[in-house]
Parts: C-alpha cells; structure tokens; sequence
C-alpha cells in the first residue's frame, strides 16, 4: 500500500492516484523491483484537492484520517510505504520526516510503514531519483521478507504519535 499527500490537477481530472509525472515516476519505481501499479493499493492522505493545490491543513488531514485508516483495515497491507513528509507525519507521528527517516521501515504487530520521498520530490530534485530507487530495494527486500541493510531505526522504538497511529489500525 502507497500513501501519498492528497490528489493534484491531474488526479482530480483522472479520478484516479498518481495520474501526472509523479505518477509514471511511482510506476517506473515500481517496475525497478518487479512489481505493477496493479499489484498495489494508492491512496492519499486527503482525498480532495485542496484549494489552488496548496498543502492540506491539519483539520483536513484530520477530517479525512478515518477514512484512510479504514482503507488500511481492509486493504490489510503487510507494508504501507508513506510517500513524503505529510504521509510520513501522519501515519508515523509529528516527530518523523523524509529526509530524517526514508528507507527505515517502522514495524509494529503485522505493518511495516517504511518512509520514502513523495516521487515528486525526486522530479524536482534529481538528486533524490537514487535515493528513491534505494528505498524500492529496500521494500523489495521486506516484500520477500528479507533482513533490511537500512535498518537502523530499533523495531520497538516509537515517538508518541507513532503508537497511538499504528494502534487506530488495529
């Protein structure tokens, strides 16, 4: 399961996730470990697009927070791969960013959440394509339930905010 920020122009337009060149940047990623847009769920933390494409709001987030938990009860993934800061922040807590905590998976109960840059991000900062194709080997390697080199954040280590939003899945 991917967890992006909220829908753009694109997005809005095709009814659909990752629509625009974010989108078909996800997809090559995806391809890079084998896998197709077919075989993973894509959300978003909002599901409107806010005004003038801005960034949500926190009661926004807030707002549409039930929902998105209750896609991840159903969908009942093993991983949930948030896709920059916002999805970071708010599946893991106020205390984890991109840039802090990319390609160190989370695991708590049966989900894994493992932090990667929003694919936007490496169009903009070219210098991030690497660092994204790192973190799918890393998701390849928890796919196949393999040891993470990358994992250096303790499995059982969680600022406040990251226990109280894995346990509202449960």
């Amino acid at each position: 399961m991917f967890v992006g920020e909220g829908p753009g122009q694109n997005e809005d337009e095709q009814g659909r996730p990752f629509a625009g060149a974010a989108g078909k940047f996800l997809t090559e990623l995806l391809e890079s470990i084998g896998l197709k847009r077919s075989d993973v769920f894509i959300t978003n933390i909002v599901k409107c697009r806010p005004p003038n494409n801005r960034a949500p709001r926190k009661s926004e987030v807030e707002a549409c927070n039930p929902y998105l938990q209750s896609q991840i009860r159903l969908i009942n993934p093993r991983i949930v791969c948030a896709l920059g800061t916002p999805a970071i922040t708010t599946l893991m807590g106020d205390e984890y960013s991109a840039s802090r905590f990319h390609g160190k998976p989370l695991t708590k109960g049966d989900v894994t959440i493992l932090p990667m840059y929003h694919p936007a991000a490496a169009l903009y900062d070219s210098s991030l394509k690497e660092t994204l194709l790192r973190d799918f080997k890393i998701l390849k390697q928890l796919l196949h339930k393999e040891e993470t080199p990358n994992s250096d954040t303790p499995k059982n280590a969680e600022p406040s905010g990251a226990k109280q939003t894995v346990e509202k899945w449960a």
